[in-house]
Order: C-alpha cells, then sequence, then structure tokens
C-alpha cells in the first residue's frame, strides 16, 4: 500500500510481519498453556505444585520484562523475535523430556523469559508502526491474535493427546510453531528497509522521515540530530513518534524502576487497576486447567473444553475495539472484570454439585466472554497514557506493572490451594476482580481525557 506523510507505513508489510508471526506464537502458547498444570500433574504434582509451575510461565515473563528492552534495543526487533523463538524450543524440548515436575518448571520459566523478549518486540513494533487514530482498533486486534491462538491451540493440543496418550506430546505443537514464527521473520521482508534475514545494526519500523526529508544523518552526533528536528515538518497529531522500534524499546527498558517512581501516583492508582486486570486473566489460565483435573475431566477433554471457551474470546477480540473507540475505555473494562470476579465466585461455589462439570464448562465460557470484552484494554490504556513525546518508559513500567499482577495471580492460587482448597482461591481471586472494578470506576476518568473514558 502506497504510504502518505499522514499514514506513512506499510499496511501489508505490518500485518504480515506483524500479525503472522505473532499468530504462530500464540497458537503454540496457547497449546500449551492449559495442558502445563495437567502435565505437572501427570508427572506426580499435587494441584498446588502444579499451579506453581503453570505460574512459572508468567513468572518468567515478568522476570524477562527487565532484561529483554535492553536486548532488543541491541539486537533490532526481528532479530530479537527470531532469537526469542528459538529459546523458545530450547525451553519446550526440556518441557518434553522432564522425568519431574521439577524439570518441567525449568522449562517452562525459560519459555515464559523468552516470551517476554517476543512480546516486547512485537508490542514495540506494532505501537510505532500504527497511527494513533486506528490505535485502539490495531491493538485490540493484536489482542484477537492472541485470543486466535488461545481459540485453535488447545484444539490442537487435544487432538495430538488423544493420538499420542502423552500429556507432554502437546509441547511438541509449541515447538513448531515457534519454528514456523522464524522461518516467516526470515522470509518476510521488513516493510520499513526490504531486507530479510538477520541484519546488524537494528532497523526501523517505521521509516526515518526525518531523515528522508533533509538528507542529516542521526547518528553523526547530538547536534545533527538536533538540527534534523529542528528543520523537521512537525508530525502529525494522529502520528506516534517516528522511533525506530529498537530505539523505542531500548529507552524503555532504561530506568525502568525510575520511571515507576516518577509516575508512582498514576501506576499506584490506575497501575493497580491493570495490574488486577492482568491478574484476573492470567488467573483464568491456571484455574481452569487445575479445577479440570479436580472434577476428574481427563486430559484431552480438558484442553478441548477451554478450547471452546477459546472461541468466544476470539470472536469478541474487535468488538472490545469498537466499544473501546465509541464509548470509551471504561465501556469494556469495567463489564470484563465484573464478568470475570463473578464468573470465580460461581466456580467456588459449584465445587460441589453433581453437575460441576457441566458448571465448569459453562463457566469457562462465561470467563472468556468477559474475558474478550476486555481485549486490548492493557495496551490501549497504556497506549492513552504515555506521554506522546518519549512513550517508552511509560509503556515500559505500565507492562511490568500489568505483568506483575499476571505473575502475582498463579502464584497466589497455588498458595490458597496448598493451605485451603482451590474453591477457596477461586473466591480469592473473585474479590480482587471487585475490587478490581472499583479501582476502574474510580481512576480511569481522573486519568483519561474524556473523549478516551
Amino acid at each position: 500500500m502506497t504510504s502518505t506523510t499522514n499514514d506513512a507505513f506499510d499496511r501489508r508489510g505490518v500485518l504480515l510481519s506483524g500479525f503472522l508471526p505473532a499468530a504462530l506464537f500464540a497458537i503454540g502458547e496457547g497449546a500449551i498453556i492449559p495442558i502445563i498444570p495437567i502435565a505437572a500433574d501427570s508427572l506426580g504434582a499435587s494441584l498446588a505444585f502444579a499451579g506453581f509451575v503453570a505460574a512459572l510461565i508468567l513468572v518468567g515473563e515478568l522476570i524477562g520484562d527487565v532484561p529483554s528492552g535492553v536486548v532488543v534495543g541491541r539486537i533490532g526487533e526481528r532479530n530479537a523475535m527470531i532469537g526469542a523463538a528459538v529459546v523458545s524450543v530450547v525451553g519446550l524440548l526440556v518441557c518434553v523430556v522432564s522425568p519431574s515436575p521439577w524439570v518441567l518448571a525449568v522449562g517452562v520459566f525459560l519459555v515464559g523469559v523468552s516470551t517476554a523478549v517476543f512480546a516486547l518486540a512485537r508490542h514495540a513494533y506494532m505501537t510505532t508502526a500504527i497511527p494513533l487514530r486506528i490505535r485502539a482498533r490495531a491493538l485490540s486486534s493484536l489482542g484477537g491474535v492472541f485470543r486466535f491462538g488461545y481459540f485453535v491451540g488447545p484444539f490442537l493440543s487435544a487432538g495430538v493427546v488423544h493420538l499420542t496418550g502423552t500429556t507432554q506430546s502437546a509441547f511438541w505443537i509449541h515447538v513448531v510453531c515457534c519454528l514456523a514464527a522464524a522461518v516467516v521473520l526470515l522470509v518476510l521482508r521488513d516493510p520499513a528497509t526490504g531486507a530479510r534475514g538477520l541484519r546488524l545494526p537494528s532497523r526501523a519500523s517505521r521509516p526515518d522521515t526525518t531523515s528522508a526529508t533533509d538528507g542529516t544523518d542521526a547518528t553523526r552526533g547530538p547536534d545533527a540530530a538536533d538540527a534534523a528536528r529542528r528543520t523537521a515538518p512537525a508530525p502529525h497529531p494522529d502520528e506516534p513518534p517516528t522511533d525506530t522500534g529498537a530505539q523505542f524499546v531500548e529507552r524503555e527498558a532504561h530506568g525502568l524502576f525510575r520511571t515507576i517512581r516518577e509516575n508512582r501516583a498514576v501506576l499506584a492508582r490506575l497501575g493497580s487497576g491493570a495490574a488486577l486486570i492482568g491478574a484476573l486473566r492470567a488467573g483464568r489460565q491456571v484455574i481452569l486447567p487445575l479445577w479440570a483435573v479436580s472434577v476428574g475431566l481427563d486430559d484431552a477433554s480438558a484442553a478441548l473444553v477451554i478450547g471452546i471457551a477459546g472461541a468466544v474470546d476470539f470472536a469478541l477480540f474487535y468488538t472490545s475495539g469498537q466499544i473501546m473507540d465509541r464509548w470509551g475505555r471504561l465501556a469494556s473494562a469495567l463489564p470484563c472484570m465484573l464478568g470475570l470476579a463473578v464468573s470465580y465466585f460461581l466456580l467456588a461455589w459449584s465445587g460441589h454439585l453433581d453437575a460441576r462439570v457441566g458448571w465448569f464448562v459453562g463457566i469457562a465460557i462465561g470467563m472468556s466472554l468477559a474475558n474478550g470484552v476486555g481485549s486490548g484494554i492493557l495496551m490501549t490504556l497504556g497506549a492513552d497514557l504515555a506521554p506522546r513525546g518519549n512513550p517508552a518508559p511509560f509503556l515500559g513500567a505500565w507492562r511490568f506493572t500489568g505483568d506483575f499482577g499476571s505473575a502475582a495471580a498463579p502464584l497466589l492460587i497455588s498458595g490458597v490451594t496448598a493451605v485451603a482448597s482451590l474453591a477457596l482461591a477461586s473466591g480469592v481471586m473473585g474479590v480482587l476482580g471487585l475490587v478490581g472494578a472499583g479501582v476502574l470506576l474510580r481512576y480511569v476518568p481522573r486519568y483519561l481525557p474524556r473523549r478516551l473514558r
């Protein structure tokens, strides 16, 4: 597609190089997420320890957030995604051959760390490449790519587990998807440079319109760069900064905890709401497989139920973007939180019922319905709140806050299950959902302009 001054990006190139590898990676991730606690259980782990093993993929992502910005900044977005896919393959092979839950935990953690690098490179690329006027729909579509993976992946797992008779064979699905994503990134042309394959130094996500306009080489030093910025035409108000993705994430990584301190007011208030959204979403990825084990579902049936629920989630991803663009961010975030909270309460209540398997299926679908309404909400809120002139540091802090909630929730579920029961853990998550809904209702109108509420 031809680019214009106000639309300086290659739509087809961005879709292929941004969304296709993300879809492949998401399919693989969707295939293993419901299988991890079931695989741990099959290796002899208790329900509590199986929850802990499942939590390690999110703990790995949280820990990986800190160095991943430096890695992506040094080697570039495309190279980082390829490298992350390769490291994921190593972790997945450890999972395949693991003889005990502890070895499985090591492999899962390694997959989590590499997932953080892949996700950061992809998010930075999409943030700098997509114009503001379609940001919510584009990021919701990116959220839809994840949901597509979480929809397709469990069905693939169910089929592979049924055919092979072993739970750990499902990890091969993610191995194939990671290798396919790496091949796509190697084969497809970079929309900014037209080059293929691995290249150093890092490349721009979008064409450097400043350099193209005045012929100044920004690498000659700060004086030349300042002169270029003074002489370059002002960017269109709907356009994001024309940073390269590598520069973007490198600034995002530096001074993470300093940025958290500087923005502690908004992060302690609205950021806590984001952390609770992440917590409830991540909690369902752990508690549903554990609940399937507790009610006696076999591995393939559990994956099938989670895949059906994922279909509902996937069907709503674009609707969420339309809701946010038309009625505001709160119109998406609040129903998401309340729906998830109610679902957790119903799950805790249904444990003693004779028809608890049927209730489990219905509640899994209800959770996906609530989650789908909030597709893309965290990325959109972060993009809205970030300073236009230098969004990278704030986005890094915002993502770290959300990932902290995502990593903490499965650990909380595991801990409460160990000392009490899985039903009580579900009830605790429901309470956190109500708290999160109150936080969002209180602080979204305060920190976002009226047109974005």
